[in-house]
């Protein structure tokens, strides 16, 4: 597939230590370039940002599992995720699949099933697509190969989550909406309750489980976090075990010790769109004021990075420059990925066009290929 060879013109542009300014913007071969390039495209009206980067998103299951047992096109589902991913600014995605005891879209055999999928379509699509494993650190009999299967998934970036209702099973008593949960996982519910039972009863060995298991992924290059910390201990486990990224902190005091470590912090956008968790957890907004966030992501609804760092520019707390690195550049540094993130000279021609007036996503291009444009724009381009 050919990347478009033209330079952008008459549009605000978001650079690299100059903010939002008018300039020219020239693409060639996939990068941004020096000099000007190709034909002009008047893009007066416009706003040229960098691609948004999103970290962590699971806001694809509804498209590759739309009903129960409905998911007999995974890669269509991949390709219609896609579609929504470049209609909101997204030019880089991180689909965060379960591993979990819940079973259904979120059970081991589904997970291998959606990595292969990502991996067959890796060729059709623009929008570049990354596999992260999310793993229930309390499915002990799931440790023995998993850093094989990982490999042979190609999943670059694991995240643990421990999702159980420990009080509750410490009592003994059920959990809310069990039943449900059980038919959706394909159990009977007090199947599936022994389950849990017998999970929490293992709790003590999951430490050491864990510290194996990280050892081998480090090792592998495999990039690891944490999900959902509360404490100051928890987050410095973790980081113990080199797993250097934070996610969804819950509490003020996991977040400052993830920063005061110099961990990265990752923070969901629906938060700050929200003006707060839906869980009563940590406010995104009071985390950002007090420095404690690298990077948002989309979390359950992808609309919601691009939302959010206007919302955050808009309400003064951080200028535009600074909120949309929270979606772009933040991102790349998280992942370590050196060649994108910001629109300066040499990087990944990723960006995403606003509306000026409505802030409507106008046009994504990721690698210098267009993934999406609607409405007048395109009269732009083609003419």
């Amino acid at each position: 597939m050919t990347a478009l060879n033209l330079t952008l013109t008459g549009a605000e542009v978001l650079l690299p230590d100059q903010g939002i300014t008018r300039a020219d913007l020239s693409l060639a071969d996939g990068v941004i370039q020096s000099d000007h390039t190709g034909r002009s495209v008047d893009l007066s009206g416009y706003l040229v940002l960098p691609g948004i980067i999103d970290l962590h998103g699971d806001g694809f299951e509804r498209h590759i599992a739309p009903r129960r047992g409905a998911m007999k096109q995974m890669e269509e589902g991949i390709l219609s995720v896609e579609a929504e991913l470049a209609a909101n600014g997204i030019t880089t995605a991180v689909l965060a699949q379960f591993h979990s005891w819940e079973g259904g879209v979120r059970g081991p055999k589904f997970a291998g099933q959606v990595f292969d999928a990502i991996a067959s379509v890796k060729d059709r699509v623009v929008t570049d697509l990354m596999p992260q494993l999310r793993f229930e650190t309390h499915m002990l009999d799931d440790y023995a190969g998993l850093p094989e299967r990982i490999a042979k998934w190609q999943v670059p970036y694991v995240v643990f989550n421990d999702h159980l209702p420990h009080d509750r099973l410490a009592e003994g008593r059920k959990p809310p909406r069990l039943t449900g949960q059980a038919l959706k996982a394909g159990r009977n519910p007090d199947v599936h309750f022994e389950m849990l039972l017998s999970m929490h009863a293992r709790t003590a060995e999951v430490p050491g489980a864990l510290d194996d298991l990280c050892t081998v992924l480090a090792e592998q290059g495999v990039r690891m976090g944490s999900h959902d910390d509360t404490t100051a201990q928890t987050r410095a486990d973790w980081r113990a075990r080199g797993a250097q990224i934070a996610e969804f902190p819950e509490t003020p005091e996991a977040a400052e010790a993830a920063r005061a470590a110099g961990d990265y912090i990752i923070l969901g956008s629906p938060n700050v769109v929200r003006g707060g968790s839906h869980k009563g957890n940590a406010s995104a907004l009071d985390l950002i004021a007090m420095g404690y966030c690298d990077a948002l992501a989309s979390d359950y609804h992808y609309p919601s990075p691009r939302r959010a760092a206007l919302m955050l520019a808009k309400s003064g707390l951080i200028d535009l420059a600074g909120a949309w690195a929270l979606v772009s550049s933040g991102p790349a540094r998280v992942l370590g990925l050196r060649d994108r993130g910001t629109l300066a000279h040499g990087q990944r021609a990723d960006l995403v066009i606003l509306d000026a007036e409505t802030h409507r996503v106008a046009a994504t291009l990721a690698g210098g290929r267009v993934s999406y444009m609607a409405g007048d724009i395109a009269a732009r381009f083609v003419g």
